[in-house]
């Protein structure tokens, strides 16, 4: 076990958090975008079952919200991290290069997934259709990864705060924690225009939760476990 590994986890016994409901597809209010499947939830909470992994936490009953998946450190974190959603029947979106949609059958079973088509190539335009498509009304949950990378950074990608803030919109945490093996819904954050002072309020809501690979954790993220100590 690393010495990184083995202080997390030491910190979250000295330190142990909240625990958190079991949170199930009947749980999802009806202005959550959902994506209507009947057989596939039944199939993917059976596959978290048998990994031993489970979602907890809350979902407010919002058509929309910027959400987002951390700490991403692997790979592998969207193998446990997918399966969640399907079993919620919550549909999350993502971005993705608009290139891929040119294939019809593929555009369709991308669309169905929940990938929404960015061009990618021109400067600002992907924090300004981001913004576009809130202001359409219709139920998103869009999905972003703010440390931008599988590996250790020193700061996270702001762009996230600043779509929400634009788009009027609260921004939903979700963490991934290997000790428990849970995914967890945490608390909503309404961006105020502060980010200095609303940056921290998403930080501590990490606090103590263990990534795939430790030594890969940012530095917000360490920042807010060492506090402690």
């Amino acid at each position: 076990m690393s010495s990184k590994l083995s202080e997390l986890r030491s910190l979250s016994t000295v330190f142990p958090r909240t625990k958190l409901p079991r949170l199930t597809r009947n749980d999802l209010g009806r202005s959550i975008p959902r994506r209507g499947g009947k057989i596939t939830p039944v199939i993917a909470a059976y596959l978290l079952k048998i990994a031993g992994w489970r979602t907890v936490g809350y979902i407010p009953d919002i058509p929309q919200a910027v959400v987002l998946a951390l700490p991403h450190t692997s790979n592998i974190d969207g193998v446990y991290a997918i399966p969640s959603l399907f079993a919620l029947d919550l549909k999350i979106s993502i971005m993705g290069k608009h290139t891929l949609f040119k294939v019809p059958v593929l555009a369709q079973l991308l669309r169905w997934i929940g990938i929404i088509p960015i061009d990618r190539g021109n400067k600002g335009s992907v924090l300004q259709a981001s913004i576009d498509k809130f202001k359409m009304g219709e139920p998103l949950f869009l999905g972003l990864s703010p440390e931008g990378t599988r590996k250790y950074t020193e700061k996270w990608k702001t762009g996230f705060y600043y779509l929400a803030l634009e788009a009027n919109v609260p921004i939903l945490p979700v963490a991934l924690d290997y000790k428990t093996k849970e995914i967890r819904f945490l608390s909503l954050i309404y961006p105020t225009g502060d980010i200095e002072a609303d940056l921290p309020k998403i930080y501590n809501q990490y606090y103590g939760v263990i990534p795939r690979h430790p030594e890969r954790l940012s530095q917000p993220l360490q920042d807010v476990n060492n506090a402690a100590h």
